[in-house]
């Protein structure tokens, strides 16, 4: 893992999209070993506030700060953003889509077949990443946090597709970041039971968009 961050703070953020305010005046604290669960119907803004940390979108006003950290790196640089789409490349297999992205965040030593043992998949480490069933390729993408090893982990409804097995395998896994010291913000509209839980609820809604 990199340098360990100890929190991290957005401070009277407001953000606009499509012409519309979508955050206004959101100010929140996640702090490490537990998880930011943020919450709220569509159009209350819960993948708009993890793209803001992730360094995709820029606040209107407002500051996000984190405390301890690598000096040298952004927030963002910080994350790892693990959301809707999966970014797998179809013409490569389980295993070289994951080495991909290990190489490309620079994690010489991250082990690729540990990373798919982990989310069951280690069987299928030649198998064209086509080839996948939905809930395969959520459990694929997901075996990125493992070879990045960034202190803070945005999760965008990180259960989606995933069956009770897996998604237990998912919780384990998130637990042990945690145990680590590591940080966690999860955007949901379902219960996520981790075992250390601070609540963020936005709101209203919007009607007829998209969170």
């Amino acid at each position: 893992m990199a340098s360990p961050v100890s929190s991290l703070e957005g401070r009277t953020l407001t953000l606009d999209r499509g012409g519309r305010r979508v955050l206004a005046d959101l100010s929140f604290r996640a702090v490490a070993g537990r998880a930011l669960v943020v919450t709220g119907a569509n159009g209350a803004g819960k993948s708009t506030l993890l793209r803001l940390i992730a360094g995709l979108l820029r606040p209107v006003s407002g500051d996000l700060v984190i405390a301890g950290g690598d000096p040298d790196l952004t927030i963002a640089q910080h994350c790892h953003y693990f959301g809707h789409q999966d970014a797998l490349k179809n013409q490569l297999s389980v295993g070289e889509n994951l080495a991909f992205w290990r190489d490309f965040f620079g994690v010489a030593d991250g082990s690729v077949l540990d990373a798919l043992d982990r989310v069951g998949l280690a069987r299928l480490i030649d198998l064209p990443a086509a080839y996948l069933s939905a809930g395969q390729r959520r459990r694929l993408a997901f075996a990125r946090l493992l070879v990045t090893r960034r202190p803070i982990w945005l999760l965008d409804e990180p259960t989606s597709a995933l069956d009770a097995a897996s998604e237990a395998r998912l919780l384990e896994i998130v637990g042990e970041h945690l145990d680590a010291g590591g940080l966690v913000v999860a955007a949901t509209h379902l219960d996520l039971p981790f075992a250390r839980i601070d609540g963020l609820r936005l709101g209203p809604a919007i009607v007829g968009e998209a969170a």
